[in-house]
C-alpha cells in the first residue's frame, strides 16, 4: 500500500485505487501517523493532533475510536505499543520520503510529479516548512537541467512568489539573456538587488552578482556545467570540506591520485559550491581551445588574440571557477595555460584532476584517497541495489581486495547482475577479465579496469615502465634503498612513479595499489628481479637477526615486522625455485618468527621446503635444516615428520659445537631437549647472550629432577644476565618460569607481579602466541590463590584473543582451566566436555616435552575421580605416567601421583594415598601451596585414618 501527503492526505492499493479513509479525523490521524511512520507516535500527541488543546472527556477512548476507524481501512498497519501508536509502513512507501530520495538522485522532475498539492497542515510547521524547501530546490533544479529562454515565463512567477531567492532571479536573468534580452536581464538584477536591501539588508550573492558580471561583459560567455551525474554521491564528506577548504585558501587545487579513485567526480561535487566552467580535457590535445569550447567562445575568423589571451579577456574579473579535468595527457599545456591564467586573473580559480601535479608554484595538492572499508561497502551496495534490486550480502572482502577504488567497486557491482558475490570474489585473482564490461557511455578507459590502468601505462617513459614492473616482486611495499638495490634504478624514476600516481607513499615506504601491482605483474619479464629480490631480504635478515639478542632488539623486530610481507615472499619464492636459499631464509628469520610470535605463519612453507628436501641434513646447512623441520611442526605436528624428526635426533646427538645462530638452541629445544650441564660448555656459545641461556636450560633439567630450589636460583641468574643485556625475551621467559615456582611457594602476588612484567615485555615484543600463554599461566595461578571469578575472567580473555588472531592453539590452555573451575564448582559434564575439546584441539600430533597433553590426561583423571570412576581415572593418570618416563620430568610424575592418590581413596586405600602424597611432594621438591585437589584429598585421607597415621605414610613417601 502507498500513501501520499504531498497534496491531500490518500492511501492507495498496490493497483492505484483509492482506499477510503473515512471521516476528517481519521485522515488527520493518518496525516499524524505518516509524518513520523515508522517510528511510534506517542498518545498524547496523536489527542493533541485530533483535538487540540479541547480534548474530549475519555480522550484515550475518543483516540481508539479513530484507530479503529482507520484499521477498517487500513488493516494491521496500525500497530500499538506501550508508548503510543505506530504505521508499519515503509518510508520508501511515502510520496514524500520518495521525493527525497529522488532528488537526492538528481530527479528533480519526477521529484515534482509526486506533488498533487498543498500537504496537509497536520504535519506541522517545521515539516511543512522543509517540505516547501525541497521543492523549491527541486524546481531550481528542474528548471537549470532546460534552462533557455522558453523558461522566462515559468521563472517570472516564481521570482514573485519568492522574491528573496537568488537561484531563481539568476536564473531569471540567464534565460533572459540567453533570448538576447540583456537589458531586461540587467533590469532583474537592479530589482533583485533592491529587494534584497530593503528586505534583508544585504547585497545579492557571488553567484548572482557573477551572473551579473556575465552578461554586461562584450562577448557573452556561457559556461558549460559539470556532467550530470546519474548515481548518487556515496561518501566522501570529508574530501569535499577539505578540497572546499583548500580552495578557499589557494587558487590551484589539483587532485591527484591513480585512475578510478575518483577525481572527476569529487571534482564534480566540490564544484557545486562555485560558479564553475567544467572543461574536459581527456579527449583534448588543445587545452586552451578545450577552454573557449567549454566558455562558449566559438572560433571566428575576426578574431586574432591569442587563445590564452581571449580566454584572460573574457573572463575579466569574473570570480569563476575553472575545473581542468583529466589533464595528465596534456600536462604541459595545462600547467603553462593555468599559470598564465592565474596571473592574469586574480579572481580566478582553478581545480584540476591529473594523475600528477601540474607543479607550478601555490599549486595545493590533494591525493584523493581511496574510500575507507566501510564507505567501500556503501558504495557496492548502492550499486549492486540498482542493478539487483536488493543487496545486503557481505562484500567487504572484496572491497578491500579491489584497494577501495570507486571505479572498480562499481564495475565489480554491476556484476551481481549474473554473478554472486562468492564467484566474483573467486575470480578476483584474474579482476582484469572480471572487470571488463562497464557502461557503454563511459569514456573507453572508464569502460574496464584494464582501461583505467592501461591510460595511466600508455603516459609512462620507458624507465617508468621498467621500475613499475620490477616494483610488483616487492609485497607490502618497499624503501627508497630496497627498490632501488632490487630494481637497479635511480630514486629519480621512483619519484616520477609517485607523482603520477602509480606509486603512493606511506611513511617512509612506497607501494602500489594491489591493481596497479597486478597489471604491472604481467610486464615483468625478468625472473632475475625476483631472485635479486630473495637474496636482498635474506642479507636484511641476517643483518637484523644479529641485533635480536640485546638492547637493540625492539628497534630490529619493528624493521623485521615492517618487511615481513616482504620477507614472506621471498622465501615463497626461494622453496619454489631455489632450496638452498630457502634454507639460509629459514635459519635467518626463525628468531624472529620464535620472538614476535609469528613461528606459525612460516610453518607451512617450511613443511613445503622439508618435503621438498626429503630425509636428508643437506651439506653445510644442518642447522638451517632443523630449523626448518622444527618449524614445520606447527603446520601438521610430528606424524608426517617423523622420519625428518630422526634426522634432528641424530643432528642433536652428532654437534660438538655452539650453533651459528645462539637462538637455534631456543628453537630446537622442543625437538631435542635444552643442553645438559655437561653438555652446555660446548654446546653453548661463550657470547652474552647464550651465557644468560645456559641457566634457563640448566633450570628446566633441574625443575625435571624436582630440585625447584635450584631451578629458582637459575632462573634469577639467567633473569639478572638477561635483564642486564636489554634482552626481553629471555627476560620474559624467565619471569613465566619464576611465576610458576613462586606460586607453587604460595606467594600468589609476587607471581603475579612476575606475569605482569612478562606481560609488559610481551607487549613490546609484540608477540600475541607468548601473551596468550602468559594470561593463561596468570588464570593458573588466580586459581591457586582461590579467586575462580578472576581466573574465568583471564580464561575468557584468551578465548577472545584467540579468535580474534584466529589461533586455535592458544584455546587449549583457556579450555583446560575453565574445565578445572567446572569439575571444582560440580559441573562434571562441562569438564569432561572441556578437557576432550581440549584434547581436539591439541591435535594428533604431540612432540617434545611439552607437557599440554599430559596436563589433559591429568585433568581427565580428575574428572574421572570427581565421577567415581577409579578405573577410568586410573587409565587417564596412567598414560600420563608413561608420558613423565619418556620425558624423565619428575614435576609431571608429582602432579600424576597427586591424582593417584586420590584413584586410592576411591579405592579405599586412605594410607596409600597419604604416601602418594608425600611421594608427590618428594618428586617434586615441594608441595603446592594453595592446590585445592591435593588439600581435599589430605583431608579426607587425615579424616579416615586420623592425623598420626596419615602423618606417619606421608613421611614414608616423602622419604621414599
Amino acid at each position: 500500500m502507498r500513501f501520499g501527503i504531498l497534496g491531500e492526505v490518500e492511501a492507495r492499493r498496490a493497483d492505484g485505487s483509492l482506499v477510503a479513509l473515512g471521516g476528517p479525523k481519521v485522515r488527520v490521524l493518518l496525516t499524524l501517523l505518516l509524518a513520523d511512520a515508522p517510528r511510534v507516535v506517542s498518545t498524547d500527541r496523536l489527542i493533541d493532533g485530533l483535538y487540540g488543546s479541547s480534548p474530549p472527556e475519555g480522550g484515550a477512548n475518543a483516540l481508539q475510536a479513530q484507530v479503529s476507524r482507520l484499521r477498517r481501512s487500513l488493516g494491521g498497519l496500525v500497530e500499538r505499543t506501550a508508548f503510543g501508536y505506530r504505521l508499519d509502513v515503509s518510508p520508501a512507501d511515502i510520496d514524500a520520503h520518495v521525493f527525497e530520495s529522488l532528488l537526492s538522485e538528481g530527479r528533480p522532475g519526477e521529484a515534482l510529479a509526486l506533488w498533487r498539492g498543498s500537504p496537509p497542515v497536520e504535519l506541522g510547521e517545521a515539516y511543512l516548512s522543509r517540505l516547501e524547501e525541497l521543492r523549491l530546490r527541486a524546481l531550481e533544479a528542474d528548471i537549470e537541467g532546460s534552462l533557455g529562454p522558453a523558461s522566462v515565463p515559468r521563472l517570472q512567477e516564481l521570482v514573485a512568489a519568492h522574491p528573496l531567492r537568488e537561484r531563481f532571479r539568476g536564473q531569471l536573468m540567464r534565460a533572459l539573456a540567453a533570448g538576447g534580452r540583456q537589458a531586461e536581464a540587467l533590469t532583474a538584477f537592479e530589482q533583485a538587488r533592491q529587494t534584497l536591501a530593503e528586505e534583508l539588508g544585504a547585497d545579492p550573492s557571488a553567484e548572482l552578482s557573477g551572473t551579473h558580471v556575465a552578461i554586461l561583459k562584450s562577448e557573452a560567455i556561457t559556461l558549460t556545467p559539470p556532467p550530470a551525474q546519474l548515481t548518487s554521491f556515496v561518501g566522501r564528506d570529508d574530501d569535499l570540506a577539505q578540497v572546499t577548504a583548500l580552495l578557499e585558501r589557494h587558487r590551484l587545487v589539483t587532485l591527484t591520485g591513480p585512475g578510478g579513485t575518483g577525481k572527476t567526480r569529487l571534482a564534480v561535487e566540490v564544484s557545486r559550491d562555485f560558479e564553475v566552467c567544467f572543461v574536459e580535457l581527456a579527449k583534448s590535445s588543445d587545452v586552451a581551445q578545450g577552454v573557449l569550447t567549454a566558455l562558449g567562445l566559438r572560433e571566428s575568423r575576426t578574431v586574432t588574440a591569442p587563445p590564452a589571451e581571449r580566454i584572460a579577456a573574457a573572463l575579466d574579473s569574473r570570480p569563476l571557477l575553472l575545473v581542468f579535468d583529466n589533464c595528465e595527457h596534456v600536462i604541459e599545456d595545462a600547467a603553462q595555460l593555468a599559470g598564465y591564467l592565474l596571473a592574469q586573473r586574480p579572481e580566478l580559480r582553478i581545480l584540476a584532476t591529473s594523475r600528477e601535479p601540474l607543479a607550478i608554484t601555490g599549486e595545493a595538492l590533494y591525493p584523493v584517497p581511496r574510500l575507507t572499508p566501510s564507505l567501500a561497502v556503501r558504495l557496492f551496495n548502492d550499486r549492486a541495489t540498482a542493478v539487483r534490486g536488493s543487496f545486503a550480502e557481505d562484500v567487504a572482502h572484496i572491497c578491500e581486495a579491489l584497494d577501495g577504488l570507486p571505479l572498480a567497486i562499481e564495475l565489480a557491482a554491476a556484476r551481481v547482475r549474473s554473478l554472486s558475490v562468492k564467484d566474483i570474489a573467486a575470480r578476483l585473482d584474474d579482476r582484469f577479465t572480471l572487470l571488463s564490461k562497464g557502461s557503454r557511455t563511459a569514456e573507453e578507459r572508464h569502460r574496464t579496469l584494464r582501461g583505467v590502468v592501461e591510460w595511466s601505462w600508455d603516459l609512462l617513459s620507458a624507465s617508468e615502465r621498467t621500475l613499475a614492473a620490477r616494483l610488483t616482486v616487492f609485497a607490502g611495499g618497499a624503501t627508497l634503498a630496497d627498490a632501488e638495490a632490487v630494481s637497479g634504478l635511480p630514486g629519480e624514476v621512483l619519484e616520477s612513479l609517485v607523482d603520477k600516481s602509480l606509486v603512493e607513499i606511506v611513511g617512509d615506504r612506497y607501494r602500489m595499489l594491489e591493481t596497479i601491482r597486478a597489471f604491472c605483474a604481467e610486464r615483468l619479464d625478468s625472473p632475475e628481479i625476483r631472485l635479486r629480490h630473495a637474496r636482498h631480504f635474506l642479507e636484511f635478515a641476517a643483518h637484523a637477526t644479529s641485533f635480536l639478542l640485546g638492547s637493540e632488539q625492539l628497534e630490529w623486530l619493528d624493521r623485521l615486522e615492517a618487511e615481513h610481507d616482504n620477507l614472506h615472499a621471498a622465501l615463497r619464492f626461494a622453496v619454489d625455485s631455489d632450496p638452498d636459499l630457502a634454507l639460509r631464509l629459514v635459519g635467518a628469520l626463525s628468531p624472529y618468527w620464535w620472538m614476535r610470535g609469528r613461528r606459525f605463519e612460516g610453518a607451512r612453507l617450511c613443511l613445503e621446503l622439508a618435503e621438498k628436501l626429503g630425509p636428508a641434513l643437506p651439506e653445510g646447512r644442518g642447522e638451517e635444516y632443523v630449523l626448518c623441520v622444527v618449524n614445520a611442526l606447527g603446520a601438521k605436528g610430528e606424524e608426517p615428520l617423523r622420519a625428518h624428526l630422526s634426522m634432528i635426533h641424530a643432528w642433536g646427538r652428532a654437534r660438538q659445537a655452539p650453533p651459528k645462530n645462539p637462538f637455534t638452541t631456543v628453537v630446537v629445544a622442543p625437538a631435542v631437549g635444552p643442553p645438559s650441564t655437561e653438555d652446555a660448555a660446548k654446546l653453548i656459545g661463550s657470547d652474552q647472550w647464550s651465557t644468560a641461556l645456559e641457566p634457563l636450560g640448566r633450570s628446566f633439567y633441574e625443575s625435571f629432577a624436582g630440585d625447584v630450589n635450584a631451578a629458582y636460583h637459575s632462573l634469577n641468574e639467567a633473569l639478572d644476565r638477561f635483564r642486564a643485556l636489554g634482552e626481553r625475551w629471555g627476560s620474559m621467559q624467565c619471569l613465566m618460569e619464576l611465576s610458576v615456582i613462586v606460586s607453587w611457594r604460595g606467594d600468589h602476588a609476587r607471581a603475579i607481579s612476575l606475569l605482569d612484567e612478562a606481560i609488559r615485555l610481551v607487549g613490546d615484543l609484540g608477540s600475541t602466541d607468548e601473551l596468550g600463554e602468559l594470561i593463561i599461566r596468570r588464570a593458573d595461578c588466580l586459581m591457586r590463590s582461590g579467586d575462580p571469578a578472576a581466573a574465568a575472567q583471564e580464561y575468557h580473555r584468551v578465548e577472545t584473543l584467540a579468535v580474534r588472531l584466529a589461533t586455535p592453539g592458544l584455546l587449549v590452555g583457556a579450555h583446560l582451566g575453565q574445565a578445572t573451575l567446572a569439575r571444582r564448582r560440580g559441573d562434571l559434564g562441562e569438564a569432561r566436555r572441556l578437557c576432550l575439546l581440549a584434547r581436539d584441539e591439541c591435535g594428533s600430533g604431540w612432540f617434545g616435552p611439552d607437557w599440554t597433553r599430559s596436563r589433559i590426561l591429568v585433568a581427565l583423571g580428575w574428572v574421572a575421580c570427581a565421577e567415581k570412576k577409579a578405573d577410568e581415572a586410573a587409565e587417564w593418570f596412567g598414560q600420563a605416567l608413561a608420558d613423565a618416563g619418556r620425558w624423565d620430568n619428575s614435576a609431571l610424575r608429582a602432579a600424576v601421583t597427586e591424582g593417584l592418590a586420590a584413584v586410592a581413596l576411591l579405592e579405599d586405600d586412605p594410607a596409600r594415598a597419604a604416601r602418594l602424597l608425600g611421594t608427590a611432594t618428594r618428586l617434586r621438591g615441594m608441595a603446592v601451596a594453595g592446590d585445592t585437589d591435593v588439600g581435599a584429598v589430605s583431608s579426607a585421607a587425615t579424616v579416615r585414618i586420623g592425623p598420626d597415621q596419615f602423618s606417619h605414610n606421608y613421611q614414608a613417601g616423602l622419604a621414599g
